[in-house]
This record gives C-alpha cells, sequence and structure tokens, in this order.
C-alpha cells in the first residue's frame, strides 16, 4: 500500500484544474480504482490478516480522499483569483452609452396640443375608430347621397359600417350622453382613401366642440388664434369662408407661413399663408338630431396632426412618421 500512496503523491502534484482531478480521483478510488482493488485481496487473507489489512486500506482511503478535496479547494481558489483579476472593473472608466427609446413626433404633437386645450378647460373625450354610418355622416347633417361624402373617400366595412374618417362620431356621442353645456376636444385616428406625401390612408386628428347658450363666432376666433399663438408662437392668423356640412358659418384657418415668414415660398404657393384646419358654428341639423335645447349654440373644428408635426419640425414627407426609421426617430429624443 505504500508505494499506491507514492503513487498518487506523486500524480496529484501535477493537477492544476478539476477535470483532471476528477480522473485522478476515479483512478484510485473509482469502481476499479487502485484502492478499490486492495479491498477485493481481503477475502483471500486469514482472519488476524484481515482486521490489520481493512485497518490500513481504510487509512489510505481517507488520507486519499482528504487530499483530493484539498486539492479542489486550492484548485477552486485558484480558479476564483483568476476570474476577480481577468474580470476586474476599472471604476475610472466612462459608462457605456444607453440608447433610449424617444416619444414618437405624432405623440408629442398630440400632447402637446391636449396639453394647450386643457389649458383652456376643454376636456379630452375619444370614440370608436369603426363606426356606423349613421354617427360619421347621418347624424352631423350628412345624409345618404349627399355630395359632401365625395370629400372624405371612405373606406367601408358594409353598408352601414365604416372607418371613421373623422373624429367628429365622437362629439355626437358624447353629445347624446350628456347634457350642455359640453367642452371637449377629440383625439385619435381616422381612415381616408389618399395617399401622397402630404397624406396617408391613416392619419390623426383632433377635433374640437363647445357648447353652451350665447355662443359667438368671435369665441371660436379667440380660442383659435391663442391656441395656434400658443403652438407655433406668435405667427399672423385668418379666417377665410369654406364650407363643411357640419357647420354653418364654416371657415379656413390660415397661419402665416413659417417657413418664410410670410413672404411667399414653394411651401405656401407663395401666398405667405398656410391652411392648418377648418372650423365654424355648429350647424342647427346637429344640434337636433342629438335633441340640444335650442337655446343653446356652439362651435366645432378640427385639425390634422401629421399636418401640425410638419410644420413644427419642418419635415416634408408624411410616410417618415410611419417608416420606423431609427435614424429619422432618433432627432425628438429630447
Amino acid at each position: 500500500m505504500h508505494y499506491i500512496k507514492k503513487e498518487f503523491e506523486e500524480a496529484i502534484k501535477n493537477i492544476d484544474n478539476n477535470e483532471a482531478l476528477k480522473q485522478l480521483k476515479a483512478q484510485f478510488l473509482g469502481k476499479k480504482g487502485r484502492v478499490t482493488e486492495l479491498f477485493k485481496r481481503i477475502s483471500d487473507l486469514g482472519n488476524e490478516q484481515k482486521k490489520e489489512f481493512g485497518k490500513n486500506i481504510n487509512q489510505l482511503k481517507s488520507y486519499i480522499e482528504n487530499a483530493i478535496k484539498e486539492k479542489q479547494t486550492q484548485i477552486n481558489e485558484f480558479v476564483k483569483r483568476k476570474s476577480l483579476e481577468e474580470e476586474s472593473i476599472d471604476i475610472t472608466l466612462p459608462s457605456r452609452v444607453s440608447n433610449f427609446g424617444a416619444i414618437h413626433p405624432i405623440t408629442k404633437t398630440i400632447i402637446e396640443i391636449e396639453d394647450i386645450f386643457k389649458s383652456m378647460g376643454f376636456d379630452v373625450e375619444t370614440g370608436y375608430e369603426i363606426e356606423y354610418d349613421k354617427y360619421n355622416f347621418e347624424l352631423l347633417n350628412i345624409p345618404k347621397e349627399h355630395p359632401a361624402r365625395d370629400m372624405q373617400d371612405t373606406f367601408y366595412i358594409n353598408d352601414n359600417v365604416v372607418l371613421r374618417t373623422h373624429t367628429s362620431p365622437t362629439q355626437v356621442r358624447v353629445m347624446q350622453k350628456k347634457n350642455p353645456p359640453v367642452m371637449f376636444i377629440s383625439p385619435g385616428k381616422v381612415y381616408r382613401r389618399d395617399s401622397d406625401i402630404t397624406h396617408s390612408p391613416m392619419f390623426h386628428q383632433i377635433e374640437g366642440l363647445l357648447i353652451d347658450k350665447d355662443i359667438h363666432f368671435s369665441d371660436l376666433k379667440g380660442v383659435l388664434s391663442e391656441f395656434l399663438r400658443m403652438f407655433f408662437g406668435d405667427v399672423p392668423v385668418r379666417f377665410r369662408p369654406s364650407y363643411f356640412p357640419f357647420t354653418e358659418p364654416s371657415a379656413e384657418v390660415d397661419i402665416g407661413c413659417i417657413i418664410c415668414k410670410g413672404k411667399g415660398c414653394r411651401v405656401c404657393s407663395h401666398t405667405g399663408y398656410l391652411e392648418v384646419l377648418g372650423c365654424g358654428m355648429v350647424h342647427p341639423n346637429v344640434l337636433r338630431n342629438v335633441n340640444y335645447p335650442k337655446d343653446y349654440n356652439g362651435f366645432a373644428f378640427g385639425l390634422g396632426v401629421e399636418r401640425f408635426a410638419m410644420l413644427k419640425y419642418g419635415i416634408d414627407n408624411i410616410k417618415l412618421f410611419f417608416e420606423n426609421d431609427v435614424r429619422f426617430l432618433k432627432q425628438f429624443s429630447f
């Protein structure tokens, strides 16, 4: 047994990893190991020899087991120290730059517009993107076969259901549920069959409604002029007569061109002004359709969010909003 112990001691000196140590353990203590083979020889000895021989084998086995455990501890400590040395952190190094997301320019624009109107006392209401023809057209004074329907270029799901062409159906639904006075804006997605560098089949609108007693066009002009000043800064504002079936009288609202400062350029068609929204006094037929009392009147307005964002941030192609190009979106991470 002395020679086995010496052989083990020579072998363990050269062990420097756990895999080699595992193989050494199998060589001496495994099922066919050197020490295990010694136990098999006990049956060939006499009773007196068995006792002494078995004692010596157990001592050898304990010695080898303890030596292996000690060696394993040494190897683990070495591996740990080496890992700490190789993976040490230099706290004086500058931190890595993290790429954080940013609020989409359309969302930024909606939030800014909402905040302005909230500061004026308007609530925010939302509605359905898939609407009944009744709410999208008929209750808004646009009955079937009305020529104004051609202005909308609608996506029809069936004869009575459409993808809403404006957020005005929300106004009707709110008026049916709430007695006057009401004062709110309704933001959301709308859909029309139109697509070019300034139009998209899906875009965002924000429409507003104020119904109360003794409301005049001058109130509408005051609200919209202040809103445009707060959003675009100190720009000239003008109102031009127009036509919408759900308002009477109706108007288009222009601001002084923010590109050429009113001097005339390609963007404003050399007029010095840019059209930004439509508005008007709510048509009496609309108020009758929702059973509002005759002594109430009000005004409504609507704007395209993409147009406001394009003017605000100098964007010349509406499709950039929907392509998810990170290089484009990074410009708004401020």
